[in-house]
């Protein structure tokens, strides 16, 4: 769905001030029980906003940039590396 696609639903509020989200939202948006959702009041109107995924859903989105995975005695190698570097730099 793109952001010039507009589907629109209606719903009515109980006595409970509850209601139901229609079921093509809650498919489209992954919504089941337990989603989070955000309510905001911005200039008169109402929106609602899901939260569907983790940070740890995006892990790996953008790949390595190295190409290669880096084990972490790797990285603390590079870190001292650095750090050594940048003493030697203070020092002269």
């Amino acid at each position: 769905m793109s952001n010039l696609d507009r589907i629109e639903q209606r719903s009515s509020v109980s006595s409970r001030g509850q209601t139901t989200i229609p079921k093509e939202f809650r498919d489209q948006l992954g919504i089941v029980e337990g989603t989070e959702l955000t309510w905001v009041l911005k200039d008169g109107q109402l929106s609602v906003e899901a939260k569907t995924r983790r940070l740890a859903d995006y892990a790996g989105i953008l790949g390595n940039p190295l190409g290669r995975a880096v084990s972490v005695d790797e990285m603390n190698a590079a870190i001292l590396d650095q750090a050594v570097a940048l003493h030697e730099r203070s020092k002269a």
